[in-house]
């Protein structure tokens, strides 16, 4: 499960101004007066990225606590809601599918009181980025190697259960039980008051899908975002899988994804600079002409869920050097059409402005004396 923030580089100036006057058009066709662009930064501590996009990549953020919340205002949000989605409610995209909308979602599961929960868990608060590099000796990577490894295992179950007509909800029934199952706890439930156990996003979704009773349908694609907290760590992990029939467009689109991904892990190592890897995913990207999300990142991950270093996907000049026993997470998201996020009322579910497919992967990787050992493959 990816940590947000605003990141957004001055190399796209140009793109943020149009960005601008795009959604100015738009909230004028709603009858909204003005909105305003501000600068805000990012969690990179004192390395504070300033932003020149619009304001509807905001997310809330507290520089002082280090705070990322993962959520809009629900003011702003309910404007989004407005202009991107209530309009636009029974449109076809690509003379196929409608536009994603939101559907039931279930009362919270009950988790027995004998798993051990993070301590985040029913504050309703999402907690603050951890500060600095968590280095894992040898206990720490074993607990390490056990969680990414049940996280992949109730992931490839996910995936089996990926049909027309199964719901999210079951989806995410049966991601719950299984790691409760194992002993572990759902990192995503109660993680900032979010209601699940599992991230499902599908279609134009590009994270934090709330699993709901909508159904899925022939052609759509998948994301099933599984975090577990086992032992006191956490493994992170996601795949997009293929419901049904798919089109060769959305096939294409989940393969770069995934190879952007293994791409970046390739070239990971011990005092290998972060900021390869936001290179090699956004090289491949263009190569193909898609998109590249920027707001959602890579995280370190461990004994806390969103920690120190925070993994850009996109090309970027950030300093930092990956380091011998630190354990970090790299999930890319790629988009067809635009790559600017919209988010819905539930302040969770982030979908593409204009409705066109994302697709995301994620591994939590160790990194050794030789390279890159990913945890969360079976």
């Amino acid at each position: 499960m990816e940590a947000a923030c605003k990141i957004e580089l001055c190399e796209d100036e140009e793109d943020g101004e149009a960005d601008n006057e795009k959604l100015a058009e738009k909230a004028q066709m709603a009858g909204v007066k003005s909105l305003q662009p501000r600068l805000i930064s990012s969690f990179l501590g004192n390395n504070s990225i300033r932003s020149t996009q619009p304001l509807i990549h905001l997310f809330r953020f507290d520089l002082g606590r280090r705070h990322v919340s993962m959520q809009l205002s629900r003011t702003f949000s309910g404007l989004t809601n407005l202009l991107f989605n209530r309009r636009n409610e029974d449109e076809v995209i690509d003379g196929k599918r409608k536009r994603l909308r939101p559907g039931n979602v279930s009362p919270r599961r009950p988790v027995p009181d004998h798993i051990t929960k993070p301590p985040y868990v029913d504050s309703f608060k999402a907690p603050g980025i951890s500060s600095g590099l968590e280095i894992h000796d040898k206990k720490g990577i074993e607990c390490m190697r056990a969680s990414g490894k049940l996280a992949a295992r109730v992931r490839e179950y996910a995936g089996t259960l990926v049909k027309p007509g199964v719901t999210t909800d079951e989806i995410d029934e049966a991601v719950h039980n299984m790691i409760i199952e194992n002993g572990a706890y759902p990192s995503p439930l109660g993680y900032g008051g979010f209601p699940k156990s599992v991230c499902t996003s599908v279609n134009e979704c590009i994270c934090h899908g709330i699993p709901d009773s909508r159904p899925l349908e022939d052609g759509d694609i998948i994301n099933i975002d599984v975090t577990v907290y086992l032992n006191g760590y956490h493994g992170d992990t996601s795949a997009t899988f293929f419901c049904g029939n798919v089109d060769e467009k959305a096939k294409k689109l989940v393969e770069v994804t995934k190879e952007s991904l293994d791409k970046a892990i390739s070239i990971c190592g011990p005092g290998v600079e972060y900021k390869k890897i936001g290179k090699i995913i956004h090289d491949l990207a263009d190569k193909h002409r898609y998109g590249v999300v920027r707001q959602f990142v890579g995280h370190g991950v461990g004994s806390v869920f969103h920690a120190d270093p925070v993994v850009l996907h996109f090309r970027n000049n950030e300093a930092g050097r990956m380091v011998l026993n630190q354990t970090f997470t790299i999930e890319p998201m790629l988009t067809i059409g635009s790559r600017n996020p919209v988010m819905w009322d539930d302040n969770w579910t982030v979908v593409t402005e204009d409705a066109s497919l994302s697709a995301q992967f994620e591994h939590t990787i160790l990194i050794t004396k030789d390279g890159a050992e990913i945890l969360t493959n079976c």
